[in-house]
């Protein structure tokens, strides 16, 4: 097979990272590109040596000039904590980023797939949530920065691949977990197993009956490059996460019980449009990408733990 170049950007994150190293692992040449607001570099300090891959410090707003072939557009905060940091640069980040990495792959023929998300649906009204439904969003609430402009970068991503023929790829990718995510990073996983390795009480907002489906992030690499092999002509976009329902309680409780963490449960209120109930129905994934998760919760806590020991 030809090497193919490969951009990645937000390649330094928590997603992107693994992303680098499976398309590395393929015999590709990558290019991972990130400003390290979120992504670090501990995250891909292995993969510096290998001579088929390159880390370029830049961020997405700025003009885009790397020759590729194809193209990952995973760059943008994906947790509420640095989402809603700096929300006017979120939300520049998703349509400007799109812009230019559209831009790029219009100007290289080169294959992209934009990373988005399962917040397009916002406070869902139909569950288990299809590619069809077009959502139940606040576009001027806290949350808006991120949900509205992944939205729109998936509107522009559409308008290019009707007026210009770019050949696009979209992904909607459901809550995911795993090694390296960041243990300030104010998602529910990585908040509930440090603070149960700490012996902390653990935090649940509402009343701990609002549900979410958990995807390691080793299915979810397979579904995204899955996607981006994908027959020519299917553009998406297409759910990517584990269709297994949990309450947090049901998490809290697990993740207690797995740490043999002496934490006890602290209740906070609900923050601003929290999404009550959120689980992909991934019959698409499965029809057009024949994937679909395999590893079990509890299998993918005790790999995501052995992470946290040792950074905490």
């Amino acid at each position: 097979m030809k090497r193919q170049r490969v951009l990645v950007t937000g390649g330094a994150g928590f997603i992107g990272s693994h992303l680098c190293e499976k398309l590395l692992d393929m015999g590709n040449d990558v290019v991972c590109m990130d400003n390290l607001f979120t992504g670090q570099k501990d995250n891909i300090r292995h993969l510096m040596e290998n001579p088929y891959f390159e880390f370029i410090r830049q961020d997405v707003l700025e003009d885009v000039y790397v020759e590729c072939d194809q193209i990952y557009n995973l760059a943008c905060p994906a947790s509420p904590v640095y989402y809603q940091y700096d929300p006017i640069k979120t939300g520049k980040t998703s349509v400007i980023g799109a812009l230019h990495t559209l831009g790029l792959a219009k100007r290289c023929h080169a294959r992209i797939l934009q990373a988005s998300t399962s917040e397009v649906y916002g406070d869902p009204e139909i569950h288990p949530q299809p590619e069809t439904y077009r959502g139940c969003v606040n576009p001027n609430g806290i949350r808006s920065c991120y949900d509205e402009g992944k939205r729109m970068a998936e509107t522009l991503f559409f308008d290019y691949h009707r007026q210009h023929g770019v050949d696009i790829k979209v992904i909607r990718i459901f809550n995911t977990y795993g090694p390296r995510m960041r243990c300030d990073d104010g998602r529910v996983v990585s908040n509930f197993i440090v603070q149960a390795l700490k012996n902390e009480d653990i935090t649940i907002y509402g009343d701990g009956k609002q549900t979410r489906s958990f995807c390691y992030v080793d299915d979810l690499i397979e579904g995204i490059i899955a996607m981006m092999s994908s027959r020519e002509g299917f553009t998406g976009p297409v759910n990517l996460g584990n269709p297994e329902e949990f309450t947090m309680l049901e998490l809290a409780d697990c993740i207690i019980r797995l740490t043999g963490s002496k934490s006890n449960i602290r209740y906070l209120p609900l923050p601003q449009d929290d999404p009550i109930q959120r689980k992909p129905d991934i019959r698409l994934a499965q029809k057009e990408l024949g994937w679909k998760p395999t590893v079990k919760l509890e299998a993918g806590l005790k790999k995501t733990m052995d992470y946290f020991k040792e950074i905490v």
